[in-house]
């Protein structure tokens, strides 16, 4: 009947959990917030920091907090502790009346907002950006737009299973056709919400033999209630979209792939072309990852315009990024870039463990020179609102 009630199968005990609580527990503050999203700042734990900041543009199709779960699995504290400060947008859980919000309405007022805000604050030259997922293709598209007004305002990009050609998108890419998206603009195109259960529905449905069979055989078969599982109590933490944002990410990644052409998408008035986005970029896959294909995530190292690292991790989507050292799990693979992602694997050396101290000492090169930690977060221009996590990322989907 619980189940019923809230439109879908528990896979985690809810009661067990509480965002601000015992998720999303690094210490921070909100220091700036509008109509999609709200910044925030966490606490160093270091005496000193690096002068340029870690800004973190997670996906907009779940809560931020997949990067900040529990203490022992959190990126975002793991960051902390290297010494960076990091910033973080929260998005919104968008109700009706965001509903007529769109693409470029993401970039302006999420992804380059949030880039402009981190350097007012912390008067750094230029941020160090890292997007997961969507947030990478957002981040992506944003320094591209950047690039064609004539800045770069970021010294480095790490892209987390993120697709920006979507030549092979997988299983995800089978549901994709004219006809359907077609329907979805004349729906909710103009105005509308793409509601979080639709799409978590499609993402259980994708690993049924993972995400719903097991769950209706261990609680109505065998009658055992769900353990406590952070990451799948995240998974059910369902988040809406605005139709119009929705339908022309669609219709221009996965229907007609056209972001990865120099000047197929116009975003924020101005034609994209992602080979100028000319930053360092450190790119993970996960080989496993049924979502973003690993090869698909690797295809970005020829359209940016920068020099370019490959990380592959093993595991999925979420399970792969999400392999604190600690826990000494798993491994990966690291090499040069080659002319395509197979050429890649053969000549890629296996590392066991994390992947997370390649990266953090990749990104320590482009973080600049150690500073006195800031004592507050925020400054005059920007003073706290309130403590982290924030408001927005605690409103359910409606």
């Amino acid at each position: 009947m619980a189940d019923l009630a809230q439109g879908r199968i528990a896979m985690s005990d809810d009661q067990a959990f509480e965002v601000g609580r015992n998720l999303a527990t690094t210490p921070g503050s909100v220091v700036f917030e509008n109509e999609l999203m709200q910044l925030i700042q966490y606490a160093p734990v270091t005496a000193k920091v690096h002068k340029r900041p870690l800004l973190i543009i997670p996906p907009c199709i779940n809560k931020f907090y997949i990067l900040d779960l529990q203490p022992e699995n959190s990126l975002v504290a793991h960051a902390v502790a290297q010494g960076h400060t990091v910033f973080l947008v929260s998005w919104r859980n968008v109700g009706a009346e965001q509903g007529h919000l769109g693409w470029d309405d993401y970039i302006e007022q999420g992804v380059l907002q949030a880039v402009a805000v981190t350097r007012r604050i912390s008067r750094a030259d230029r941020v160090n950006a890292l997007g997961f997922c969507i947030g990478g293709t957002l981040l992506a598209s944003a320094l591209a737009v950047a690039a064609a007004r004539g800045g770069h305002p970021a010294a480095s990009v790490t892209l987390l299973t993120t697709m920006l050609d979507f030549a092979d998108t997988g299983e995800l890419g089978l549901m994709v056709d004219e006809a359907m998206v077609a329907k979805r603009e004349a729906c909710i195109g103009r105005g509308g919400l793409l509601r979080g259960r639709e799409l978590a529905q499609v993402f259980a449905a994708l690993r049924a033999n993972d995400l719903i069979w097991p769950y209706v055989v261990n609680g109505y078969f065998k009658g055992q209630a769900p353990a406590a599982f952070d990451l799948l109590f995240w998974n059910g933490d369902d988040t809406n979209l605005p139709g119009p944002m929705y339908c022309w990410y669609l219709r221009q990644t996965y229907l007609e792939n056209r972001l990865r052409e120099p000047g197929g998408t116009v975003q924020c008035g101005v034609p994209v072309d992602l080979s100028s986005v000319t930053e360092p970029a450190f790119v993970y896959a996960s080989r496993e990852d049924h979502i973003v294909p690993w090869q698909t995530a690797y295809a970005s190292t020829a359209l940016l315009g920068g020099d370019c690292r490959f990380v592959l991790g093993a595991s999925g989507h979420i399970a792969g990024v999400i392999n604190p050292p600690a826990k000494r799990k798993r491994h990966h693979w690291i090499g040069a870039v080659q002319a395509d992602a197979a050429a890649w694997l053969d000549a890629a050396g296996q590392v066991e463990g994390s992947w997370w101290p390649a990266w953090t000492d990749w990104l320590r090169a482009h973080a600049g020179a150690l500073v006195k930690a800031p004592r507050l977060a925020g400054n005059a221009e920007f003073p706290v609102i309130e403590a982290a996590p924030g408001r927005y990322v605690k409103t359910p989907a409606a």
